[in-house]
């Protein structure tokens, strides 16, 4: 038993399956779109989840500050992958703005 009575982290998710390759060569399945906004909309839970967890803490609702810190963790660690992948979308686009052709 853990005497700090911290939760686990939950396992990573695998990466949704992208689609399977039709006979012209085209991916049939999720597009990039749909994986970009799935993707935000988990961090957008998670900062929902964090802002609610830390207003129980305030509130006296709860008194387990750890899962309160955990969740806040959580969402800062989503929202820095998010900005990660916001950058190197752009500089993708540049890159493809700057093309010659």
């Amino acid at each position: 038993m853990d005497p700090l009575n911290l939760n686990p982290l939950s396992p990573l998710k695998p990466l949704p399956d992208l689609g399977q390759t039709g006979n012209d060569g085209a991916v049939e399945g999720l597009n990039f779109s749909a994986i970009l906004k799935q993707a935000l909309q988990e961090v957008d839970v998670a900062q929902h989840s964090a802002e609610q967890e830390v207003r129980n803490l305030m509130t006296g609702g709860s008194t387990d500050m750890h899962t309160a810190i955990l969740a806040v963790q959580k969402a800062d660690v989503s929202f820095q992958m998010m900005m990660a992948v916001r950058g190197k979308l752009i500089d993708a686009y540049r890159e493809v703005m700057r093309m010659q052709m």
